[in-house]
Formats: C-alpha cells, sequence, structure tokens
C-alpha cells in the first residue's frame, strides 16, 4: 500500500475544459456563456488561416484578428496587440495555435483582463497555467499570477490531426517536462503525482506511433489527454532546473521553445537522478525502462527530435553565459546548482550526447 505524506497542499486552478472531437462546435456557445459580444482572434503568422477561419464563422462576435504572436512573448508584440484589441472595441480574447499564442493571449489578458478562451493545435500545455513567460532586450521572465489564466479551454482532437509529425514529438515532450518535474517539485503532492504519471504514460506511448502514423486518431487523442494533465501539473506545482534552462537558454539565444525542452530534458533529469530516487524508480515503471534519462533522450530520437542543442541554434560559446544566468538566480532544485556539472550537462545537450548521471 502507498504511503501518503502526513500533510500537502494541493491548489486546483480555476478553468473550464471542453474535451473530445469535434469540440469546435461549442465554441459560440462557451462565447455566450462567458457573455461576450467581440472577441479579439490571436495567432501566428502560419495558423492566420484557422484563425481567418474561426472569424468567419463567429461573424459579428469576431472583432478582429491579430497574427503576429510569436516565441518566447516578445513585449513589443503584446504592446501592439493591446492597441489592436482597444481598436477593435474587443471585449474577449480567443487565441488559437501552440504556446505562441497562449503566452499573448496570457500577455493581452494582464494588461487589459479581458477574459480568454484558448483552442489549442499543438501539446504545449501552457494553456492550463497561469504562469506567463515574457522577453524584453534578450531576457525572459516568468510571473505567475491568477490573471492569466484562461477561462476556457476547447480541447478539439480534430484541430491536432494536421500538426506535423517532426512538431507533435517536440511539442510531445516539452509537455511530457512538465509532468517529470512536477513529480520531484518542492510543494508537490499525491493528486499532482497521478496527474504526471498518466501525463507521461499517454504521451510516451502515443508520440511514437503518430510519428510513425499521424492520421492514428487514437494515438493523437492520448497525447492531447497527456498534454492537458501535463499542462495542469505545470500549473499546480514550482518547476525546476529543467525550466530554469529552457528559459535561460530560449531567451537568451532565442531558441525554439519545444525544441530546447526536448534536448534538455533527459540531460536535466540525469542531473537531478542521485537526489530522486524514488521518481527514478517511478520512472522506471512508467517508461519501461532502467534508465529513464536514456529513454526520453531515446524517445527523442524515436519521434524525429533533434537532439543537439548545437542543431538549432545554440554557439558554443554561449555555454558559459547561460551556467552564468542559471546560476544567477535559480530555481528550487533537488540537487544544489553546482558550475562544474552543470556546464558538463549544457555541454553534453550542445553536442547531442546521451545523458549521464552524476
Amino acid at each position: 500500500m502507498r504511503s501518503l505524506p502526513n500533510c500537502f497542499v494541493y491548489n486546483a486552478n480555476p478553468s473550464r475544459v471542453v474535451f473530445g472531437t469535434g469540440t469546435i462546435e461549442s465554441l459560440p456557445s462557451e462565447i455566450e456563456r462567458l457573455g461576450l459580444k467581440r472577441v479579439l482572434v490571436l495567432s501566428t503568422p502560419q495558423q492566420v488561416d484557422l484563425a481567418e477561419a474561426l472569424s468567419s464563422r463567429l461573424r459579428d462576435e469576431a472583432a478582429g484578428i491579430f497574427s503576429g504572436a510569436t516565441m518566447h512573448t516578445p513585449v513589443a508584440v503584446t504592446e501592439e496587440a493591446v492597441k489592436v484589441a482597444a481598436e477593435t472595441g474587443a471585449d474577449g480574447i480567443l487565441a488559437v495555435g501552440g504556446g505562441s499564442t497562449t503566452g499573448l493571449g496570457k500577455a493581452l489578458a494582464l494588461r487589459t483582463a479581458l477574459p480568454q478562451i484558448v483552442i489549442p493545435t499543438t501539446y504545449a500545455g501552457s494553456e492550463m497555467t497561469p504562469i506567463l513567460g515574457e522577453t524584453a532586450d534578450g531576457v525572459k521572465k516568468t510571473v505567475t499570477t491568477p490573471k492569466v489564466l484562461p477561462n476556457v479551454v476547447i480541447y478539439d482532437v480534430d484541430l491536432t490531426m494536421s500538426l506535423p509529425a517532426s512538431l507533435s514529438g517536440t511539442s510531445g515532450i516539452n509537455a511530457i517536462a512538465h509532468a517529470v518535474e512536477a513529480l520531484y517539485a518542492r510543494d508537490k503532492n499525491p493528486i499532482i503525482d497521478l496527474m504526471a504519471g498518466e501525463s507521461i504514460a499517454a504521451l510516451a506511448g502515443a508520440l511514437p506511433t503518430i510519428n510513425l502514423d499521424p492520421s492514428n486518431i487514437d494515438a493523437r487523442r492520448d497525447a492531447l489527454y497527456g498534454a492537458w494533465l501535463a499542462g495542469v501539473c505545470l500549473g499546480a506545482v514550482g518547476m525546476s532546473l529543467h525550466h530554469k534552462l529552457c528559459h535561460t537558454l530560449g531567451g537568451t539565444f532565442d531558441l525554439p521553445h519545444a525544441e530546447t525542452h526536448a534536448i534538455v530534458l533527459p540531460h536535466a533529469l540525469a542531473y537531478n537522478a542521485s537526489a530522486i530516487p524514488d521518481v527514478i524508480e517511478r520512472l522506471r515503471g512508467v517508461l519501461d525502462s532502467g534508465d529513464p534519462a536514456l529513454a526520453l533522450y531515446n524517445l527523442a530520437g524515436a519521434v524525429g527530435a533533434r537532439r543537439a542543442l548545437k542543431d538549432i541554434g545554440m554557439p558554443e560559446d554561449g555555454i558559459s553565459e547561460a551556467c552564468s544566468i542559471a546560476l544567477s538566480n535559480p530555481y528550487w532544485n533537488p540537487r544544489p546548482l553546482e558550475r562544474d556539472p552543470l556546464e558538463r550537462l549544457l555541454q553534453r545537450a550542445w553536442a547531442g550526447s546521451p545523458p549521464v548521471m552524476e
């Protein structure tokens, strides 16, 4: 029988979730339920067609489209979106897409207090968190506040069917990272442990299938379900070394978000392994591997993800700088951060070498 901790705290973030196939049809009723009359539709330039389709469907309830969302939520882009929201008289936000669009919606909500509806088309998970990461002058900073938590999230498996297999893999491993770090968070609790284990198992099982057969709707459903749970984990407990490194690398060197997470995760887990034997044992069962860090590295290979920071634009001479930034304002971590092993971690991640538990 599993023993429970003597005490713990579990905060459930208030958010309405509509999950399934064809759930996009519920959008008009969700807008009505929130009492909205004119929503500003947000997207990246790459997904403007989807934004236009939704805007056409909403007709007079669409205030307009802002398709300038981009990685790492630059403050300058948000300020532009705030102006558009004011000019169009928007009384709500509809963000459709991945983490970039969700991030913009959150940043806009923080500045305007407009209600948000999010329709994810990737496995980013940001839509389930009260966390916003913004970039200004090459530095990415995060803030946690219920003001940025979306009011409604509509998960429609159909909208993920066209997500390229390569992006599905990196986006899915990004979601796994949220769940893995939740297992050893300082404020972990049994409820989040259950969600994290379920999330990792669902994603690790679905992603290789999607890579081989992107049209497999059962795998797509499992992946989206796992990503939802991973997002809940990310929003409920604190993150550690992995997320600190990814925020540092992404904000400093403008590296692609999901790919950075996919590369760093096995190495961050290996770094912490000696301090979290119970989590490693749990992950051995979930991932069916004696070496969970290596299993995650191999999973990245199985889904066709790049496994070297050098392959996504990270300069080798930036390793020391990244290490200094990560050490200057560290997140809580189960293993103390030390410069030499941290630099070795980053060197392996840069080169694409397998993770090493030191």
